[in-house]
């Protein structure tokens, strides 16, 4: 994965990656003689939007993907376009529907990154906000572990989280954060449709500058004898129960702040 090129890489992630936008793909790179299903399904879709298709040995596809599983088909594509904030705060100003907000304080690991992006599309979080410096970016690794719902979302970078909590709650939103160290769970309470969910980095959690931002923390119950859960799965747990208040009519339809 050369520093001038950006790629996106596994059967998936393109199949994603070309329902969502093909604009920014400049060429498809699929391994020599293969004949697999997907494959093919790749081939007849990007031949829809005109896209230049080359026929490569694998060996070079492996150079591109540096050893990762690519399952034989790479795309070059554009740098990733962050949405801008003022952006997300139009689409929640003038949406009628509960717009979750999903902000992650300095993750650093790829695939944990990924893994919450597939969360959060699945259970229909559409904004995720994660802060320029100290924090990963969206890769191709990030892409890969995403299954391509990085392709579905909109991510926002900000120059500084603990402002960006402050503009949130003066748009009527409630700032959730998940720390290990509440004694109130994420099961005992309803929460407001105007929600922002603030997760942390896997070994720190929550920076203490923004935890004091949050109107309210919650904790995952933890009974066995490990500590703690992996930041991804701790994340799918909280979000499939907002899904599971808004399914079954338990969500607090959220009053104007004061």
């Amino acid at each position: 994965m050369g520093k001038s090129q950006n790629i996106v890489f596994g059967v998936n992630p393109i199949l994603e990656k070309l329902k969502a936008s093909a604009d920014d793909i400049s060429e498809l790179l699929i391994s020599n003689g293969s004949d697999r299903s997907a494959l093919q399904l790749i081939r007849r879709e990007a031949g829809r939007f005109g896209l230049r298709i080359l026929s490569v040995d694998s060996k070079r596809l492996d150079q591109l993907a540096e050893g990762h599983r690519h399952q034989g088909v790479v795309a070059i594509v554009e740098p990733y376009r962050y949405s801008a904030f003022a952006d997300l705060l139009q689409g929640i100003s003038t949406s009628t529907n509960s717009e979750w907000i999903l902000i992650l304080d300095g993750l650093t690991d790829p695939r944990n990154f990924g893994a919450l992006l597939r969360t959060a599309e699945a259970v229909g979080v559409r904004h995720i906000v994660i802060p320029k410096d100290r924090s990963v970016a969206v890769t191709p690794i990030v892409v890969k572990a995403s299954a391509g719902a990085a392709h579905h979302v909109k991510i926002v970078k900000v120059t500084n989280l603990r402002r960006t909590i402050g503009i949130l709650k003066e748009y009527g939103y409630w700032i959730v954060g998940l720390d290990a160290q509440s004694r109130e769970s994420v099961y005992d309470r309803q929460y407001p449709s105007k929600l922002a969910l603030v997760l942390g980095s896997e070994g720190r959690g929550v920076r203490p500058v923004n935890l004091r931002e949050c109107d309210f923390l919650v904790s995952i119950p933890m009974l066995g004898k490990v500590g703690s859960l992996n930041v991804a799965v701790a994340g799918a747990v909280f979000l499939y129960e907002l899904l599971r208040q808004m399914r079954h009519g338990a969500h607090v339809v959220a009053e104007k702040k004061p």
